[in-house]
This record gives structure tokens, C-alpha cells and sequence, in this order.
């Protein structure tokens, strides 16, 4: 039976236990979708990814990204441990400081930050643009922030390798605190074909040594999931948002993210907002570290 070199990875946190997890499949080229799919669905991780030998001979390697029920053209922490996973085992080696990764979602760069355990790794986040913005664009919207007093930013659907729905609320405790309707959110990302709400919130102002400038909380229940614990699509999303209405703003060049504490994580997420593209658009980085959790080998496909 063929065996394939299988690690389990825990994405955007400082220490193991606290990020979001991930299994990586390395040298997946003889497995069919079909076999990836059912693996990544017996995993039941949010995601399971598969390295590839690239088909661009200008990339480092290539993925496919699963959730435990479909597979999706690029997501975050998937991008990032997978990263993380090709140095370790040697499948690629960066050149100048950087690898080029091959999905979905087209060619992104990843640049290589240390080495090890200690390594931090940042994705370039596809391109985004606002599909729309507003209260009060999406009724289902406006009924599951009623009653929350708004950030500086209004709501807004942005899409970029992913389709958020992203909304800032003006008091760092309130969206701690906050108990979402889970079966309007779900309605919500059915109606507008996203993934779900992604809120954040600045930090507080009494808490400038906190070690972060932005809390985030994410619900993806587009993808059958009630909370995450590190988005790196959607901190990418709400970078670009905040990047093309605060252009001049204390976060224009980029933050430090909280997420997962109220499910008992503490990712770390870091965001670079880079100079506008050719296009116009600012470049987000998004980025971590990564700890190896699991190493071992796989007995699939049978």
C-alpha cells in the first residue's frame, strides 16, 4: 500500500494550541479529487490540503485546498501552514526569500520570514474589490446587527479569493461579548453566496500594550462552520477594506490581529498593507507562524 507524508500543523498562533489547525498531505500527485475529498472529509479538519508538483514552471509547488465537504480555490490558513509544511519536509526552497504558490486562486507569493519553529510566513491575499457596502444593502444583514453600535468603517461584502461579509463594531468588549444569531448568519451567507459575517473591532483604547491593534471574529457558516479561530481570507478582506476607506488611518500600513479567544484559541495574525498595485489597490500581506503538531504518514488512499 502507498504512503504519503502526512502533517497536522497548528496556523497563526505563537505556541501549538492556540491557532487553527490544519492536516497537509505532501506529494499527493498520484491521489484523484475523488480521494482527497473523502480524506479531507475523514479528517473533519476545517481544512486538508494536498502538495502538489506545480503544472506553472514558474511555481514552487502547487495545492488543493479541501474543507471536509467541498474544494475551495484558496484560503488562508491553509495557504500559510501549507507553506510552513513544504519547507520542513524540503518539497521546495525559497528563492530570494520567497515561494510562489500554485492553487486556485492563481500564482501568490509567499514570502519566508526565520526559519523553524520560529518562522513567519506571509501570504500576498488576492486582489479584492467591494461588492457592496452598507447597513442596510442586505436585510438579514441589518436584522443580525441590530442593536450593535457601529465601528468607523459601515458594513460591507468584499471579495478576493474568498466572499466575506465584513463589519466593524465600534467597542472592542461588544464584539467579545457578542452572541450572534448562527441561523441568520448561515441565511445570510446562503442568500449572498459568502462564506458568512466577519466582525471586528478596534482595539480598546485603554489597552495599548494588549499585543494587538485588531480583534476579529469570524463565522463562516457558508462552509458548515459556527466560529474560526484564525481567518486568513477574511483578515485579508477586512485589511483591503480598511486599507481603500482609511487610506491615511493609524492602520494604513498594517496591524496585529486577535482571534479564537472566545472559543479558548489566541491566534496572532500579522497584516501588511503594502503600496497600491497597478490597479490601484493596496497589497495585503497576511501572515504567522506555524508549529508542526503531528508528523507522520498516511495509508490512503485504500
Amino acid at each position: 500500500m502507498a504512503t504519503s507524508r502526512y502533517l497536522q500543523l497548528d496556523v497563526f498562533c505563537e505556541r501549538p494550541g492556540g491557532g487553527n489547525p490544519l492536516g497537509v498531505v505532501v506529494g499527493a500527485d498520484a491521489w484523484s479529487g475523488e480521494e482527497m475529498q473523502r480524506f479531507a472529509h475523514w479528517t473533519n479538519l476545517v481544512e486538508t490540503t494536498f502538495v502538489l508538483t506545480p503544472t506553472d514552471p514558474r511555481a514552487s509547488y502547487r495545492l488543493r485546498i479541501f474543507t471536509p465537504t467541498k474544494e475551495i480555490p484558496f484560503a488562508g490558513h491553509p495557504t500559510i501552514g501549507s507553506a510552513h509544511a513544504v519547507l520542513e519536509t524540503g518539497f521546495a526552497l525559497p528563492r530570494d526569500g520567497a515561494l510562489l504558490q500554485e492553487c486556485g486562486a492563481g500564482l501568490l507569493p509567499v514570502r519566508v520570514e526565520g526559519d523553524g519553529e520560529d518562522r513567519r510566513l506571509f501570504v500576498q491575499a488576492p486582489a479584492a474589490r467591494v461588492v457592496s457596502e452598507g447597513m442596510h444593502v442586505e436585510p438579514v444583514l441589518a436584522y443580525l446587527l441590530r442593536g450593535i453600535s457601529p465601528g468607523a468603517l459601515p458594513p460591507a461584502c468584499v471579495e478576493g479569493g474568498r466572499r466575506w461579509w465584513v463589519a466593524e463594531f465600534a467597542s472592542e468588549a461588544a464584539l467579545r461579548g457578542w452572541r450572534p444569531d448562527h441561523a441568520s448568519i448561515a441565511t445570510l451567507a446562503r442568500e449572498t453566496d459568502t462564506l458568512g459575517l466577519c466582525a471586528f473591532a478596534r482595539r480598546a483604547g485603554d489597552q495599548p500594550d494588549a499585543g494587538y491593534d485588531l480583534v476579529v471574529r469570524a463565522f463562516p457558516a457558508g462552509v458548515g462552520i459556527v466560529e474560526d479561530p484564525a481567518s486568513g481570507a477574511a483578515n485579508g478582506l477586512i485589511a483591503a477594506w480598511i486599507a481603500l476607506r482609511e487610506p491615511e488611518g493609524p492602520l494604513a500600513c498594517g496591524y496585529r490581529v486577535s482571534q479564537g479567544r472566545e472559543i479558548d484559541r489566541d491566534a496572532s495574525i500579522l497584516v501588511r498593507i503594502g503600496e497600491a498595485d497597478a490597479a490601484g489597490k493596496a497589497v495585503v500581506w497576511v501572515g504567522g507562524q506555524t508549529h508542526i503538531v503531528v508528523d507522520g504518514r498516511t495509508r490512503w488512499p485504500y
